[in-house]
């Protein structure tokens, strides 16, 4: 056979700017000014470790990174590896790179062993870039073991797909078997109520919300039958692999317990001890938004990454026009559901964010069952998106991903988004609404939401409607208090939505689309000046505390790095030097995660023979506790933990609890807009007027007052109840009646045995202390029920719809100030209203205990 011609070596200008104009099959003649400024400005890095550039959307940052690695290639002869988010993300920069800018590339998707054999050798030689996905590099047997330079394409998406390589999560639904295992293990350390949550037994927004962290004192007690368990249950299943890497460092991880899933991982990922990513010689991290206050450090385990500003001029111009359409400040539930299908008819094309597969399927249905557009899911567009691109009606329903798909120009023009939440995992959710540690996760969650809304606006030509609905974004994105922090071209469109979505009807939000889809004079003149006007008096103010967590993050990755190899000492110290920075008072929450986080390496050192150390982790976790005393938690692992710590008693532990209850449904009912709140309010207040609704409204009540609330339609079942702590109310309702009625008999003994009933059926109830209690207007008892109502309480009808009124009044003064779960300054406020208006549950039985049946009725 013929000898192959051998190609000629591949040039490489001396910066990555001008290198474009060296490929022969590019369809573009040269980078534009901006593109060549931030090339430029790399190169004069390019020798440091690790660099990150901040590229906004519409700047053209697939280029940018394309030509970074080509030339990389070139200049130094090295192995590259482009990373994206997912498999779709690897097929579109491929295509880009091969047909627009004239690259030859190699793509590796799908199992290592087939992965052709010519692009394997095409990158061990270095002949050509490598791309591929997050997890084609961060798995136990990565192909990618000896890239010189990994570039990060999405870096702000990058954490799941790192930390999921330290990650394991027992759903409950996925490993049943497992995850009942578990329970039973854990059954030890949970009290009743949590128990129920863990196990499934859960139906309000307290209990789907729910999320909890197992003490470090607690893993270490079962640490022994917890490795016995895994390794016996996950030899066979895909939790074999993250399971070895977290096996013999337990100790640097926390157990995450929530109602869908128990979750195992490490505060950050220990990136240090993946060969495949730490021995790379140069890391390169791309994102449209980089943050200033150490989020990407934390993402990714790098202790210091340099980065380099967005290109000047891009800090004030937007990417496209949104149109924000938010239907629930004027529509009902069902109102909601049809003019969504109304705006996809008249788009044509439309994308649906969703935060689960369960809404996905929801929302499936309602579209099959009253249109025949054909629908497709992330799976079906995965390496393509030419068939629904190439259907005229169609409907992508995209479930948990902020990002990762792109629709361009006409491809898209109308974006529905329905209830993303702002945590994506347990751990997020936990710190968060548990520990009071919202300031840590604000660039991140601004990120996501920029993301999630930027799915159809790719450059500045792009427009699309966004359709925003559900909990948790509608209140993050309206909320004047957060949009100070956003671009000023997102605070003017926001404004424009908020303005155009008051006291609307389908009607008149159908033709504001039909305009805004014309894209013609009337919007310009109507629409488009006005945000453009707005957009000139809006300033974006950094978020706060930023300076504090920017100081902090090298230490706080170094305090992973030690504690992944038991140097808990040292541990302790970096811990102890992190408590010196975290100075700002809206870090206060964050700052009491740390205080535990010394005190947990001070206590497993002491584990190990270092005596001395146990009291330095008495004295950090009782500074924990007194730092954040309204964080529940905190106050539940003082009193287990730091006896001496007297403030945290049972009651005021409850009490706490409570109040995180009350925020959780207050978010749920939206913070930014009254409707749902007053319709909430009137159901409450009207269906306790009315004997047939009274026991429902009962419910609600409970619910809104932060209690486990509930009713249960059988034989022999009480009237509703109301669990706190380890006190329980339950009610026998006897308001179909008068003041000229009479307690009989047969009801002093129903109320009488509501509690073994409860103990029998509600598992929550397992430990409570009972208070039965009768509400009534009857002011009299038979004489031959007195002996069955010894033990029974009395609530007067009236008393108790004035008690409704004034808790009503109370939670709706509280709503008022309400931020965000995980607010500490409210929880502290709202915590002393609750209990100087008697409204826990601890006061109301003290109340109640004051009036028994027997004595406050008269004798018949």
């Amino acid at each position: 056979m013929a000898f192959k011609k051998t190609t000629s070596i591949d040039t490489a200008p001396d910066s990555p700017d001008l290198l474009l104009r060296l490929l022969p099959r590019r369809k573009i003649p040269d980078v534009l000014g901006h593109q060549a400024q931030i090339l430029a400005d790399y190169a004069t890095y390019s020798d440091d470790s690790d660099v990150a550039l901040q590229l906004p959307t519409g700047s053209g940052k697939t280029l940018v990174g394309l030509m970074i690695a080509e030339w990389r290639r070139r200049k130094f002869g090295e192995r590259v590896v482009y990373l994206c988010p997912t498999k779709q993300l690897v097929h579109q920069v491929a295509n880009q790179a091969e047909e627009k800018y004239g690259l030859s590339v190699v793509t590796f998707v799908g199992k290592q062993v087939n992965f052709s054999p010519a692009a394997k050798t095409d990158f061990k030689q270095a002949s050509k870039i490598a791309i591929t996905t997050y997890s084609g590099l961060f798995n136990n047997n990565s192909f990618f073991d000896n890239a010189d330079v990994i570039l990060l394409d999405d870096a702000h998406a990058a954490e799941n797909y790192i930390a999921s390589h330290w990650s394991l999560r027992v759903g409950r639904k996925d490993y049943p078997v497992l995850h009942e295992t578990l329970c039973r293990l854990l059954s030890r350390y949970l009290d009743s109520i949590d128990m129920t949550r863990l196990s499934g037994v859960w139906e309000d927004v307290a209990d789907r919300n729910w999320v909890d962290m197992l003490p470090l004192p607690i893993l270490l007690e079962i640490k022994d039958e917890l490795v016995e368990i895994f390794d016996a249950q996950t030899a066979d299943t895909d939790l074999y692999w993250p399971w070895s890497l977290l096996r013999r460092h337990l100790e640097a991880c926390h157990i995450y317990l929530s109602s869908q899933d128990i979750l195992i991982r490490p505060l950050l990922p220990p990136t240090y001890s993946h060969d495949p990513f730490d021995n790379a010689r140069h890391r390169i991290y791309m994102s449209a938004t980089l943050g200033a206050g150490g989020d990407l450090e934390r993402l990714t385990g790098r202790k210091n990454i340099r980065r380099l500003a967005a290109p000047k001029g891009w800090e004030i111009q937007g990417v496209g026009r949104r149109f924000f359409i938010f239907p629930e400040m004027s529509l009902s539930e069902n109102e909601v559901a049809k003019l969504r299908l109304e705006l996809m008819k008249r788009a044509g094309r439309s994308v649906v964010l969703v935060p689960s597969d369960e809404k996905a399927k929801t929302i499936r249905q309602q579209i099959e069952q009253e249109s025949g557009f054909q629908i497709y899911s992330a799976e079906n567009i995965e390496k393509s998106k030419a068939p629904f691109v190439d259907d005229k009606q169609a409907v992508a329903i995209i479930a948990n991903r902020y990002d990762g798909v792109d629709f361009a120009g006409d491809e898209c023009r109308l974006l529905c988004i329905e209830g993303l939440p702002k945590g994506t995992n347990s751990q997020e959710r936990f710190l968060m609404s548990r520990m009071g540690a919202n300031t840590l996760f604000n660039e991140r969650i601004q990120t996501r939401v920029i993301q999630a809304i930027g799915r159809c606006t790719r450059s500045l030509e792009d427009f699309s409607a966004v359709v925003v609905t559900g909990e948790e974004l509608p209140d993050y994105i309206s909320d004047i208090r957060r949009r100070k922090y956003l671009h000023p071209e997102l605070q003017a469109e926001i404004w424009f939505g908020i303005e155009q979505s008051k006291d609307m009807n389908n009607t008149d939000f159908l033709e504001n689309f039909g305009i805004f889809l014309a894209n013609g004079k009337e919007w310009e003149d109507d629409g488009n000046k006005l945000i453009l006007e707005k957009r000139a008096t809006f300033i974006q103010e950094p978020l706060p505390a930023i300076d504090d967590l920017s100081k902090s993050v090298s230490s706080e990755v170094e305090y992973q790095t030690l504690m992944w190899q038991a140097n808990y000492i040292e541990a302790m110290a970096v811990a102890e030097r992190i408590l010196g920075v975290l100075n700002a008072p809206e870090l206060r929450g964050y700052r009491a995660l740390w205080f535990y986080l010394a005190g947990a390496a001070a206590h497993l050192s002491a584990k190990l023979g270092n005596e001395t150390m146990n009291q330095k982790a008495r004295q950090h976790f009782e500074s924990a506790y007194k730092s954040a005393p309204s964080i529940s938690w905190l106050a539940k692992f003082a009193r287990r933990q730091t006896p001496l710590v007297v403030e945290a008693t049972e009651s005021n532990t409850t009490l706490l609890t409570q109040v995180e209850c009350i925020a959780a449904e207050l978010a749920r009912l939206g913070t930014t807009q009254e409707r749902k709140f007053a319709l909430k309010e009137k159901e409450i207040l009207e269906g306790l007027s009315r004997p047939e609704t009274f026991e429902q409204a009962q419910v609600e009540l409970g619910k809104i007052l932060g209690f486990i609330s509930g009713k249960i339609e059988s034989e022999g079942s009480p009237d509703p109840w109301w669990i706190s702590g380890l006190d329980c109310v339950v009610f026998e309702d006897y308001v179909d009646t008068t003041e000229k009625g009479a307690l009989d008999v047969t009801k002093t003994r129903q109320a009488s045995s509501h509690p073994n009933w409860l103990k029998s059926n509600v598992p929550e109830s397992a430990n409570c202390r009972f208070t039965s209690t009768l509400v009534t207007p009857a002011k009299s008892i038979r004489k031959a029920a007195i002996p069955h109502a010894e033990s029974l309480k009395f609530w007067e009808y009236g008393e108790f719809r004035t008690f409704a009124a004034n808790a009503l009044k109370t939670i709706r003064i509280l709503r008022q100030s309400f931020y965000e779960a995980g607010d500490l300054v409210w929880q502290n406020q709202a915590a002393d209203s609750i209990k100087e208006n008697r409204l826990d549950l601890t006061s109301i039985i003290e109340d109640l205990n004051k009036h028994p049946v027997v004595g406050s009725l008269k004798e018949v």
